[in-house]
Order: C-alpha cells, then structure tokens, then sequence
C-alpha cells in the first residue's frame, strides 16, 4: 500500500498491524539501480523487491539490513514506523 506520492514513503506488511515504512524505490532511483540488480546482489526474485516497494511484504530482520548494507546506510535510513517526511516539502 502506497501511503505517500513521489516515492518518499512506502508501508510495509499491509495488513499485519504494524507499519514500516520504506525507501527502496527512492534510494533504487537515486542510485539508478533495477529492481533487477537489486534482487541479483540480495539473492532474492526481482518481484521480491516489488512486493517490498510496494508494501505488499515486510523484509525479515536479516533481509533489511543486507538492504540497508547495499545501500551503504544505515537501516533507518530505509525502514521505519513513522512515515518519512515528503521530499520538498
């Protein structure tokens, strides 16, 4: 489920109770990298990562932070339980 535009938010595990939000599509934008590659380098299928970006699956512990590991930043900057500010705003 898409909470916010422009990519800036993402809610995770609908429907499970609890709210993470994300910022793989952005970080995956900015870095110019595919779904794809991302999949490739986490050894996951590539709808994984749409699934994730969508918020339609919820990343175990260990699978966030090989996320966040990729990215070279730190898990918070990916995921959290507050919804992220909108970029421009």
């Amino acid at each position: 489920m898409v909470t916010e535009r422009g990519g800036a938010g993402r809610r995770a595990a609908a429907g499970s109770g609890e709210t993470v939000y994300n910022r793989i599509a952005m970080l995956r934008a900015e870095r110019n990298v595919s779904r794809r590659q991302l999949a490739e380098a986490l050894g996951v299928h590539y709808q994984t990562v749409g699934y994730l970006e969508r918020g339609e699956y919820s990343p175990s512990l260990h699978l966030a932070l090989r996320i966040a590991h990729y990215f070279e930043v730190p898990v918070e900057v990916v995921f959290s339980t507050e919804p992220f500010p909108r970029i421009g705003q």
